[in-house]
């Protein structure tokens, strides 16, 4: 059954050459998730979309498809966005990287697709960079269904103490440990930070980036996050 979308809001996650003058897009929309396209001649100089399929920048797309891959009719601009430069153009590929890997398709995340929006703004408008992803990231986490809870012992639903210590265990979640360093071993307080998007404190910083890569590397299965490598060769996020 043929289906059509019609100015639905979304951004381009990732594009590659299909042919001599098409392209292929992943991406993320508001009301249908993350969708694969074919854009018919986009890279021809006269196409209405060459230079609009572009990443960060907020489109109103249409398309059909009764297949796995739709057929991209249009694409106009959806609103401005600032330009993304530096360490924060690298913490967007980041981000798409991730939507790409962990978010199926045809999966609608309305509240993850606006929490998506919000971050590219926080990162155009010089934010701090580690605060936006690792919100982000627990944001996609919890949408998914694989957050796990932060403020409470998983062993016996007690309220997280700032000043214990904490091992997250997979599948489980956090547990009060012994122990207080390791890498699976978190402070309270930073646990608590997180609860609160709280990431001025350089202890929470580093260990909340600890935390996260765990659950995201538990999510993949092995697989390779290539921006990650490069972001931990620029800067320590």
């Amino acid at each position: 059954m043929k289906r059509r979308a019609e100015h639905e809001p979304g951004f381009v996650l990732h594009s590659y050459p299909y042919k001599e003058t098409s392209l292929i897009i992943e991406a993320f929309t508001r009301g249908y998730g993350r969708v694969g396209l074919l854009a018919r001649g986009a890279r021809r100089p006269r196409s209405m979309m060459r230079g609009v399929l572009l990443a960060f920048h907020p489109l109103r797309m249409s398309w059909s498809t009764s297949t796995e891959l739709g057929t991209l009719m249009a694409a106009e601009w959806g609103g401005g966005q600032p330009c993304l430069s530096g360490i924060s153009l690298m913490c967007g590929f980041y981000i798409n990287e991730l939507l790409l890997r962990l978010l199926p398709r045809d999966d609608p995340h309305e509240a993850l697709f606006d929490a998506y929006g919000v971050a590219l703004a926080r990162l155009a408008a010089g934010e701090a960079q580690a605060a936006v992803l690792r919100g982000f990231e627990r944001r996609m986490l919890a949408e998914l269904g694989y957050a796990p809870v932060l403020d409470r012992d998983a062993a016996n639903g007690a309220q997280i103490e700032a000043t214990k210590h904490y091992a997250y265990e997979a599948e489980r979640g956090m547990v009060e440990s012994r122990r207080l360093n390791g890498d699976s071993v978190f402070s309270g307080r930073t646990l608590l930070d997180m609860v609160a998007n709280n990431y001025e404190h350089s202890q929470t910083r580093e260990e909340a980036r600890r935390l996260m890569r765990a659950l995201i590397t538990e999510r993949l299965g092995g697989q390779t996050l290539h921006t990650r490598v490069v972001l931990a060769e620029l800067q320590d996020l």
